[in-house]
Parts: structure tokens; sequence; C-alpha cells
């Protein structure tokens, strides 16, 4: 193969690669620095509660279909989420420990849980949103973010591989134009190394 149609070859998949690691590295980049600085950065909490009363007809329904249940019956959600805001979805499944089931509902940037008594139809609902600092630091933790985001992490990673490679390959390729290639490359390996060699402990 000449060397020009594989050098074409490798800038294809170099900016290819490029374009579809562009979001994704800023955010990874921007979110680095904020994980980096967590503490100095001040955290917006805002904490929302609710306690009330599942009505009986609505909770003997439910429980003479569950008996010791892990999941809301859809109108039990229904009624939640239209006279006190609080959504969840259909699958999921908390922690029954008669009589009481607990719900945990983490997601990225916020923490949610409710406790519900069975037998009087008691609940305690709390949320609390960190702000949106917290929410994209959490995306790039992976942190209660879901299967998608997660699989997006994979294929994103795998994308910045290629961008990585491919453009290793290209300066090995140039290299012999540009004296500083090697050196600057070198440097670029040598300072985290030195670094978590030195400082690191």
């Amino acid at each position: 193969m000449p060397m020009s149609a594989s050098l074409g070859s490798v800038r294809q998949w170099h900016w290819i690669s490029a374009a579809l690691c562009l979001a994704g590295m800023l955010l990874f980049a921007i979110t680095g620095i904020t994980l980096n600085h967590a503490a100095d950065i001040p955290a917006s909490l805002e904490v929302i509660t609710v306690e009330a009363r599942v009505p009986q007809p609505m909770l003997k329904q439910w429980l003479a279909q569950n008996p010791q249940p892990q999941r809301l019956s859809p109108p039990l959600r229904a009624w939640l989420a239209n006279r006190h805001d609080i959504s969840m979805g259909k699958d999921l499944e908390g922690e029954w420990d008669d009589p009481e089931l607990y719900l945990s509902m983490a997601g990225p940037g916020q923490d949610a849980w409710l406790a519900l008594d069975t037998q009087s139809g008691e609940f305690l609902y709390e949320k609390t949103d960190r702000g949106w600092v917290a929410y994209f630091n959490d995306l790039h933790k992976g942190r209660d973010s879901g299967a998608v985001w997660r699989w997006f992490i994979d294929i994103f990673a795998a994308a910045c591989v290629v961008f990585c490679v491919t453009g290793l390959i290209l300066l090995w390729r140039q290299s012999s134009n540009r004296l500083t290639t090697w050196p600057l490359t070198t440097l670029g390996m040598l300072i985290p190394l030195m670094i978590m060699l030195i400082f690191i402990h």
C-alpha cells in the first residue's frame, strides 16, 4: 500500500475519532478540574422533604396483590408523582423490612430516598440536590448514571484510544520533519511518571 494512502487512512481515523471525542474530552477535562478542586467549590444544596400518608384504599389494594412488596404499584407511583411531585421508575426495587419499604433513588448530582410504613401508609421522602457542578462531577465518575451512560463512557474511552494511537502514528511519520517531536513526546510521558514516583506516596 502506498504511504500516502496509508497516511490518509490514519489521518481519517484520527480526525473521525477527534470529532467523536471532542464533546466528551471537554466534559471530562473540565470535570477533572472541578473534581480536583471539589473542596474549593462552594456546594449549593437544596433539600426537599415530604411527609404524608398514602390513601388507605390505594394502600390496601397494593398490599393485597403484594404482601411483601418491593415495587410500588402504578397507581401509587402516579399518585406520588401527581400529588407530591415524586417521580420514580417503574422497575425501581426497594428493600423490604416488615413493615417498612425503603426505596433509594440516587442520581448524578442528587440523592433521594423514600421510606414507607405499609401498615399506616405514612411515608417520608427526602431529596438532596447538590447542584450542576456535582451533577457533571458524578457523570465523570459514572456515579448513579445508568447503563446507557456507562456504555457511552466505554465507547468514548475506546474512541480516545484510537485518537491517541493514530496521533502517535502521525507523529512518528512526520517526526523527520519536526525535530522536537520525540523530545516533547518523551517529556509528556515522563512528567506524570516522575510525579507519581516522587510526589505520590
